[in-house]
This record gives C-alpha cells, sequence and structure tokens, in this order.
C-alpha cells in the first residue's frame, strides 16, 4: 500500500503564518522563516518510501501558488478549526498509513518519519508528542474509516491538545513517538 506523508503549508505572508512567532520577531521575519523553514523541511523529508502531498491554505493561492516545488501534488486544507482541516486531509488521501504534521519542526527528519509508518503496522493511530502538551505528528492506517470521535473537542494550542486528542480515540491502538519540538513563538526558537 502507499504511504503518503501530509505536510501542512500556509502561504509565507506577513500577519497570516505563525502570528504568534510574529508577536516576538515581527510578523515580516516570521513569515520569512516559516517560508525557509518549509523549504528546507520539504527537502529533507523527500524519500522514494512515501509521497508527499502539500495540504495548503488557503486553499485557492496555495493551489497555484509558486512558492512550493511544483512536482508536489496539493489539496486544500479546507474550512474549519485544525481538527477539522487535519480529518479532512487524513481522510481524502489514499487508502494506507498516512502521517501528517506541521511544516514548523525544525528538527525532523526522514528517520523520524519512517519510525511513524513503522508504528503504524503495529499500531492504528501514531502521534508524536510535542514538549507544549501539543503533538508534530498524527498518523493513520486509513485501511478502513478513521476514528469517529476523532478531534472531537480538543483544545487546540493548548497544553491539552495530545490528551484532547487521545481521549478523542477511546479504545484506538496508539502509539507514540519521541519528543520533537514545533516553534510557536520565539523561545521555541532557542529551546
Amino acid at each position: 500500500m502507499q504511504r503518503t506523508l501530509v505536510i501542512m503549508v500556509k502561504e509565507p505572508r506577513p500577519g497570516r503564518v505563525k502570528t504568534r512567532l510574529g508577536r516576538g520577531i515581527g510578523m515580516v521575519g516570521a513569515a520569512w522563516w516559516f517560508r525557509h523553514q518549509t523549504r528546507s523541511l520539504i527537502r529533507r523529508l523527500r524519500d522514494p518510501r512515501w509521497q508527499i502531498v502539500l495540504a495548503v491554505s488557503p486553499d485557492t493561492e496555495g493551489l497555484t501558488s509558486r512558492i512550493w516545488p511544483a512536482d508536489l501534488p496539493r489539496a486544500a486544507q479546507g474550512r474549519g478549526d485544525l481538527g477539522d482541516r487535519m480529518g479532512r486531509m487524513l481522510r481524502r488521501m489514499p487508502k494506507g498509513p498516512v502521517c501528517l504534521i506541521g511544516a514548523d519542526i525544525p528538527g525532523i527528519t526522514r528517520h523520524h518519519i519512517a519510525d511513524a509508518f513503522k508504528a503504524l503496522g503495529r499500531s492504528q493511530m501514531v502521534f508524536g508528542p510535542a514538549p507544549d502538551g501539543g503533538y508534530w505528528l498524527v498518523g493513520a492506517q486509513r485501511y478502513g474509516a478513521l476514528p469517529l470521535g476523532l478531534f472531537r473537542d480538543v483544545r487546540w494550542s493548548t497544553e491539552h491538545a495530545l490528551a484532547d486528542t487521545l481521549a478523542s480515540v477511546p479504545g484506538c491502538g496508539v502509539a507514540l513517538l519521541n519528543e520533537l519540538r514545533d516553534v510557536d513563538t520565539v523561545a521555541d526558537l532557542h529551546g
């Protein structure tokens, strides 16, 4: 079965991307950081073992953007909160193991992604915890339907995001990966 890695990206426009980081380094600086971080991440994670799909936002701009590599397939994230958008992306992908990440994880490597796909050989879902209580990766086997309550009642951008997400899939076989830091604020850049 096809392995699919979905990378959630936003057009790097000042004031529209990484706004919490922008409060510390300026909105232009945050957009610049995100643009270069995303390009580096995509280069690092290209691998013949999986297909990369870019989940773009805003929908129309992202689908036609010349910022992202033209050879990678794109899918519009659509409307809703983070859970709505992530759920939509996981459901749209082909059957088989699917992992989804944000583009703001400087420490991620191919090895981390390979570990996530390996965990999906033993578990229905996999999560990569972040030190702030959120997570840097969510993955699902996608041989059947996703759990019905997935991402329901999650307090996004809080220290409860991972715990709430795990509570939304009771009885589901879950594996946890090593912790990685995502970048939301200036402190995360230096952490």
